[in-house]
């Protein structure tokens, strides 16, 4: 147990990453969590379903776990909680909205028992002897706040995901007032938003994006295709209010825009009359000038909405000559051929394609370097540690709090499951904890998470060997030659006789252990296994899976 004067803060995800931001605070009297996020898998997570955080430190202390607080509803910082409320039964304070997309989506995965607690900006709360205060930021989803701790050891402040937007749609800016005067208390330690501290200047408004959607309105013929994440409640509005002002009725495509919309509308957040909406089964009877579809598949995912369009895979919506898409969002990184690939199908099949950098159909819900000197300036922090970010992006904002005045020394720059302590005004690293990745695979979390990824990751890059081999129960000895198939690795047309060596070299194997007359079948496979990998690998440079199947006979 921790003495009544030490903090301990915890970063399970998002440090070093784009995504599955969790961390969790604790002091004597236990533990809180900010966000429950996961990430989406990238190429070197093939098959993966989404990546979430490390529960294991949390399983170590789960006595201590009191409650968990949500900065807003993206995924990447709710997209865990309905597989960490499968195992912690924990009160959840977020916004309104925030719980409305959570409540859905623990329905989705059939959770009852989630005690949603509402909260709003400037709110107070008390939760396991932690003090909490909510204040109002702007992002690119409404009810976003920044999380204010008090705690033991001194005031400490998460900054969530934040712009500084002078203008936004919802017509509420960034609560600077209330910052500066948690500044004026004294901020022991920053949490702050890193994702877009590489770039210099300010983020633009979203206004801008409303002007941008007034040309492209005002200049099409045909039909206007809009894809957005379904959680840019924001976009999502200035989609509807554009096809208000030129009388086009409004469709909505794909399971989570369908969902996100229902929600906002709901609650809301969204002014969609029902008069306006179109059935996806009635899209095709509207005019093609009087309707524009809201989708998802702006980050090029295979499955999505758009992606199916422009592959001509989609059951009910077609894309040609006349129809403008509109890509409104930047590729998170890593996405950048998925959605190059969508932009130049959907080119091929004819239709006026506008997308980020080409034109303003997007800005950043984050920000950029002049934001975070504005923070920096009305919270003062004493230390400063950077989040939500690959190293550079937290590198970055070290430099620029450092700039600003905050010494080198007082700038943490960590790792997930890097520990920090905070006691009698002073910060030190200590030992870390447990913070990999859950992979789900399926709807289930892998067990073996690692050892997965790296077989797929042979498989997809050096491909399979697969041996059959028929021997006797008796004395093991072979019983003809043994079969061996190759997959993804070497065309058997052009192998240069490398598929007939591969057998020779598994009758070698068989014969020498059929004279030392081993007929126990794991032995055989690893003996198996153990010598075509090192003739494979010695002729191709290579290392295939290599599968052996021993039938007894």
């Amino acid at each position: 147990m921790l003495d009544k004067k030490t903090l301990q803060v915890v970063p399970l995800g998002g440090l070093g990453e784009i995504g599955k931001n969790m961390t969790a605070v604790r002091q004597e009297s236990g533990i809180i969590l900010v966000d429950a996020g996961m990430a989406f898998p990238d190429e070197e997570t093939p098959g993966i379903d989404l990546i979430l955080p490390d529960f294991t430190y949390l399983r170590e202390h789960q006595d201590e776990l009191k409650g968990i607080v949500l900065t807003h509803g993206h995924e990447d910082h709710v997209g865990a909680l309905p597989y960490l409320l499968r195992e912690f039964n924990v009160p959840v304070y977020g916004t309104k909205l925030t719980l409305g997309l959570v409540r859905s989506k623990l329905q989705e995965f059939g959770i009852k028992r989630g005690d949603l607690r509402e909260i709003k900006a400037g709110d107070t709360q008390n939760l396991g002897g932690f003090g909490l205060e909510f204040v109002h930021v702007n992002h690119s989803i409404p009810d976003a706040v920044a999380v204010a701790i008090r705690t033991n050891a001194g005031l400490i402040v998460f900054s969530g995901d934040y712009k500084i937007d002078l203008t936004p749609i919802d017509g509420r800016p960034t609560d600077l007032g209330h910052l500066a005067a948690l500044g004026a208390e004294g901020v022991l330690a920053f949490f702050g938003d890193s994702t877009n501290a590489e770039r210099p200047g300010y983020v633009p408004s979203e206004k801008t994006v409303e002007a941008t959607f007034e040309k492209i309105f005002e200049k099409a013929t045909g039909r206007i295709i809009v894809a957005s994440f379904a959680s840019h409640i924001h976009r999502i509005s200035q989609v509807v209010e554009a096809a208000k002002k030129h009388d086009r009725l409004v469709g909505v495509a794909g399971r989570s825009m369908v969902r996100n919309v229902g929600i906002a509308r709901e609650l809301g957040y969204l002014d969609l009359p029902s008069s306006m909406i179109v059935e996806q089964r009635d899209m095709g009877r509207v005019p093609d000038r009087d309707i524009a579809i809201l989708m998802t598949g702006s980050q090029g995912e295979p499955l999505a909405a758009l992606s199916r369009i422009a592959a001509g895979t989609h059951r009910s919506i077609e894309v040609g000559p006349g129809d403008t898409v509109v890509i409104a969002a930047h590729p998170i990184p890593g996405n950048e051929r998925g959605v190059a690939r969508t932009i130049n199908n959907l080119m091929q099949r004819g239709a006026d394609v506008h997308y980020s950098p080409l034109e303003a159909v997007h800005v950043s819900g984050h920000g950029a370097q002049e934001e975070q000197k504005l923070v920096l300036a009305l919270l003062k922090p004493k230390f400063l540690v950077p989040v939500h970010g690959e190293f550079r992006m937290l590198r970055h904002h070290a430099s620029t709090a450092e700039a600003m005045g905050i010494p080198k020394e007082n700038v943490f720059i960590l790792e997930n499951g890097g520990r920090m302590e905070f006691k009698d005004g002073k910060a030190r690293r200590i030992d870390n904890v447990a913070a990999g990745m859950f992979l789900v695979d399926a709807g289930a979390i892998a067990d073996t998470s690692e050892a997965i990824m790296r077989e797929r990751q042979q498989l997809s890059g050096d491909g399979m060997f697969v041996v059959v081999a028929r021997i006797s129960a008796q004395d093991g000895k072979l019983l003809g030659p043994p079969d061996v198939i190759s997959r993804g690795f070497v065309d058997p047309q052009a192998s240069n006789g490398l598929v007939d060596e591969s057998i020779a070299t598994v009758t070698r194997t068989l014969e020498r252990t059929a004279r030392k007359r081993v007929t126990d079948r794991d032995e055989l496979k690893k003996e198996i296994r153990k010598d075509l990998s090192g003739f494979l690998s010695q002729k191709t440079r290579k290392r295939p899976i290599v599968l052996p199947l021993v039938v007894e006979v």
